[in-house]
């Protein structure tokens, strides 16, 4: 399974959000566009600081025309119980079947302490306003991650 192409419509999806209210993909886009990220799990330690990278930065990405969504196949109470502990001030979605990783590509083979398993590579997709993918950021170290997207956008006009 591959990514989602650059300059191809990314995949839908009609799922629960932290809510447990179902939404569009298109429902979550601000002005100019969508940082759409995919995380292995709540509460864990890369996960947590990812999370929070893209709360205290929210405002910054909002005034670039960019909302922010993160998805992993945590339940909605998990999604509840991290946002409430981290403050985070924008939606997760619950992809518990798995079916939005594997459209976007990012369920694949994980190695952790030389055992191999199936999860979600820590990956992000910055879309258009017409859900058109704009970049894709692969194998995500979350140090730097959000200024990285932010200049990214800042450059959009620009080439």
């Amino acid at each position: 399974m591959s990514y989602p192409e650059v300059g191809k419509k990314a995949p839908t999806f009609n799922a629960k959000n932290t809510n447990g209210e179902k939404t569009k993909l298109s429902d979550l886009m601000g002005k100019k566009g969508l940082v759409l990220y995919f995380y292995p799990r709540d509460s864990t330690p890369g996960c947590t600081t990812e999370a929070c990278d893209f709360r205290d930065n929210l405002a910054r990405l909002t005034k670039l025309g960019f909302g922010v969504v993160g998805i992993s196949k945590d339940d909605t109470k998990s999604h509840q119980k991290f946002t409430e502990k981290q403050s985070l001030n924008f939606p997760l979605i619950s992809d518990e079947t798995g079916e939005i990783c594997e459209s976007y590509g990012v369920w694949q083979e994980k190695q952790f302490m030389g055992k191999k398993h199936m999860g979600i590579v820590r990956t992000t997709f910055l879309l258009d306003a017409s859900l058109k993918v704009l970049k894709v950021y692969e194998k995500v170290k979350v140090a730097g991650h959000v200024d990285a997207i932010m200049e990214d956008i800042k450059n959009l006009g620009k080439e």
